[in-house]
């Protein structure tokens, strides 16, 4: 067997080409992968009902997909592999048959803002009527939340059972989620100009000249989701009112880059951070949350005491998971129930 479990000793075992391993337990890639020998165990400890990520480096650095297969999550890193430590259960929400569906909507055009094709996929609970309101939340990458969280079921579940208000759910697709979500200031006109409008205004031509009516606007997303969507949250309480963050990259400051281009998640500080402790958005609801397992548990704890100094509703949750969909997944429940529970 590739791994043993042992309350919280989880044990690994190298597969041949092994040289080292990257994951949770080294933060990915952010602090030194840890040697290995192949067939020579590796005993971590965890805490108890973790979801542990990780993946086998070659000789050369190159990860690899681990020849046991075993389970993994994780749309953006194909090779990682999983091991479940102890009882995680569920939220009572996914228990039983998913309910009846709403309507979906999907929409495509050119973009203006960021170049290339643009895309989204507008879910409305079952039993919109044209002219109601609603909360409508804007989720960024949509199609995650959307397939792998399985947030509009989520929602409907919570709706049939008495436990939350129905809403409207904007799955918005990135197309380089470095560059749009890393404290981008176009990203806000990306919204105004190109996204709200064909929802909830003059473009909206998807259901015969119906937009939405929003009674309330929301931001959602997950890592770097999940700070330009605090980030533009907290700075235009003319257009939002309430924010989800799933593990935020709460690590940035405008402009940071590493040599290769891509945003410093090392170096950069907590920008936010001090913005937020300068101007606490009290306009905002916030449901924060992050894993045990991975790099941005501390910022993410500082960034839930700065909201709480500041007078700010919010809530902040932590799982025993690290940064990946398992984790986000189970965190989805008790953030809805928040912004939408009766």
């Amino acid at each position: 067997m590739p791994v043993r479990v042992d309350g919280r000793q989880v044990t690994l075992i190298p597969p041949a080409g092994a040289a080292a391993l990257m994951g949770d337990p080294t933060d990915w890639d952010r602090r030194p992968a840890i040697a290995v020998q192949p067939g020579q165990p590796l005993t971590l400890t965890v805490p108890r009902g973790a979801w542990l990520e990780f993946a086998w480096l070659d000789a050369d650095g190159h990860d690899f997909a681990d020849p046991e297969g075993l389970p993994t999550v994780n749309p953006w890193f194909r090779t990682a592999r999983a091991v479940q430590v102890g009882e995680w259960p569920e939220h009572p929400l996914w228990a039983g048959p998913a309910p009846e569906a709403g309507t979906v909507h999907r929409l495509a055009w050119d973009g203006g803002i960021f170049p290339g094709r643009r895309r989204l996929t507008l879910y409305l609970p079952k039993g919109h009527q044209p002219g109601q309101t609603l909360p409508v939340y804007y989720v960024q990458d949509g199609v995650a939340f959307y397939r792998i969280g399985r947030l509009a079921e989520l929602m409907e579940r919570a709706v049939a059972a008495g436990q939350a208000r129905p809403a409207a759910f904007v799955f918005i697709e990135p197309h380089d989620r470095n560059t749009e979500y890393y404290l981008n200031d176009d990203y806000l006109p990306f919204l105004q100009e190109e996204v709200i409008p064909r929802i909830e205004g003059h473009l909206a031509d998807w259901s015969a000249g119906q937009p939405l009516r929003a009674s309330e606007r929301g931001l959602w997303g997950a890592s770097l989701g999940g700070l330009i969507s605090l980030y533009l949250g907290s700075r235009h309480p003319e257009l939002f009112s309430r924010v989800v963050s799933h593990s935020g990259a709460f690590i940035a400051r405008p402009g940071a880059r590493t040599p290769a281009g891509r945003p410093d998640v090392l170096h950069a500080g907590e920008w936010l951070l001090e913005q937020i402790q300068a101007a606490p958005p009290r306009h905002l609801q916030v449901s924060l949350d992050a894993g045990l397992l991975e790099w941005l548990t501390a910022p993410n704890r500082r960034m839930a005491a700065a909201l709480k100094d500041g007078g700010v509703e919010h809530q902040y949750r932590e799982a025993p998971g690290g940064h990946n969909w398992v984790t986000w997944h189970r965190a989805l429940a008790e953030a809805l129930l928040y912004q939408l529970g009766h």
